[in-house]
């Protein structure tokens, strides 16, 4: 995935044929889990994207509303990715882009013919499942541990356990030995757009994250995961042995029990 700049994508709107498409998170998604936004099936993504009109040879360029500036496109790029589509850009963003004042358009979402978007297997090196961050987070500091590095989208209190989480019922707090990265110290807080490569080095480096060990990103449903991907991508780190906990704090809090200890919560 790369990054257009709204300048990139004035240019990109001037050369080729333009469509648009809304990618629901909420719809596309295994329908049979419990958990939210979990990945759908290769048989249902390629529905989806036959539905949108969209066909295997097609640039795809993703991008959020002009309120959240980065939220979900980077989720929405991923999983192109994982599914194998060759080309897909993300736009940084479209926040900037119309503060820049370049043409947008309004009304219904035009219907577009459908197409017959081939169905690809899901790249399973890209995802991580309970079981295996489960066996990760009671080998923690253990002799021997691989080092894996979980890094965590939620905001700090979240994370330390002293904020509630939004889903009524579900405990705060966070998976042994994971990092505390609050997507907003990624983001440039007047534009939203993902900070310079330099400074997200910075970020990372005083996390103490450590660009040649495996690195888990999770966060509430496995949304916010992506933008710290999205991150790690921009600073340079490698594409190898980077992950996303798809099921993620919504499963995890879910799914452990009080005797495992694996629920961790900081003083206040």
């Amino acid at each position: 995935m790369t990054l257009y700049t709204p300048a990139t994508m004035r240019c990109y709107r001037r050369r080729l044929l333009s469509r648009y498409s809304f990618f629901d998170l909420d719809a596309i998604v295994d329908t049979s889990s419990p958990y939210p936004h979990m990945l759908p099936t290769p048989p249902v993504f390629a529905s989806a994207m036959s539905r949108l009109g969209i066909r295997r040879e097609d640039s795809i360029v993703v991008y959020d509303s002009h309120e959240l500036g980065i939220f979900s496109a980077p989720r929405v790029a991923w999983t192109l990715r994982i599914f194998g589509h060759p080309e897909v850009h993300m736009l940084n963003n479209y926040k900037l882009y119309v503060q820049e004042g370049y043409p947008t358009e309004q009304g219904e979402q035009r219907k577009w013919e459908e197409t017959d978007y081939p169905e690809h297997e899901m790249d399973a090196t890209k995802v991580v499942a309970f079981e295996e961050v489960k066996e990760i987070a009671k080998d923690y500091n253990k002799e021997g541990a691989e080092g894996v590095q979980i890094l965590d989208a939620r905001s700090m209190g979240r994370w330390k356990g002293v904020d509630p989480e939004p889903r009524p019922g579900l405990p705060s707090g966070h998976i042994p030995g994971s990092f505390s990265v609050p997507v907003p110290e990624l983001l440039d807080p007047e534009t939203k757009t993902l900070l310079p490569k330099e400074k997200l080095q910075e970020i990372f480096k005083t996390k103490g994250v450590d660009p040649s060990k495996p690195i888990i990103n999770s966060c509430g449903t496995g949304v916010t995961a992506t933008i710290i991907d999205a991150a790690l991508t921009e600073a340079g780190f490698p594409q190898e042995n980077r992950r996303v906990y798809d099921g993620s704090w919504t499963e995890w809090a879910q799914r452990v029990t009080a005797t495992d200890n694996l629920i961790i919560k900081e003083e206040k």
